[in-house]
């Protein structure tokens, strides 16, 4: 058990290989504020950027917290008020730890507390625990969330821009997400 954690730290300590050609979109100083489903960069400055086999590897151990930062589909302004919306399924790496709407470029103050305190249990109060952030491909929420986690002082973070739609594609299994409840606004 201590060698596979040693591994994992290892495997998140190197920059990882991406599995397409690197991206010809630069990495922002800051946070990305909108238009959130466009190309991402090929990097995240203090994280490991991981293609599919390795967050595979990373998952099959056990030895991370996967963490989807897939937003919450925001129920239809122009629904009649009687009419029941039912928010459409989405789907996670199964153990997944989903915290929609914590990757947006700017967090209120409410939401930041929801982030922290769900890292923190999440890691056990351990900002060396392993953590892969994940969305869907081409989306901005998981490069922002990864980001926040680096500047929140996590020292094991991990990208997986792949994503979802990446896992599936490579024929792994999925399972309908559960979000964390987020804090009545």
């Amino acid at each position: 058990m201590k060698t596979h954690a040693l591994l994992l730290l290892a495997a998140l300590t190197t920059t990882a290989i991406a599995a397409e050609p690197p991206s010809a979109v630069p990495e922002p100083a800051g946070y990305r504020m909108q238009d959130y489903r466009a190309p991402v960069p090929a990097t995240l400055a203090g994280a490991t950027v991981l293609d599919t086999a390795r967050a595979r590897a990373l998952w099959a151990d056990h030895g991370a917290v996967f963490i989807d930062a897939f937003p919450r589909p925001p129920k239809p302004a122009n629904l009649p008020p009687d009419t029941i919306w039912v928010e459409p399924p989405h789907d996670d790496i199964p153990g997944s730890l989903w915290l929609p709407d914590t990757g947006y470029g700017r967090l209120p103050p409410l939401m930041d507390r929801y982030l922290q305190d769900n890292l923190r249990e999440a890691t056990g109060g351990d900002p060396a625990r392993p953590l892969v952030i994940y969305c869907k491909a081409n989306c901005w929420h998981s490069w922002n969330l990864a980001k926040r986690v680096v500047a929140l002082g996590y020292s094991h973070v991990a990208w997986y821009p792949e994503g979802v739609e990446g896992w599936r594609a490579a024929g792994l299994p999925l399972e309908p997400a559960q979000a964390r409840p987020r804090p009545a606004e």
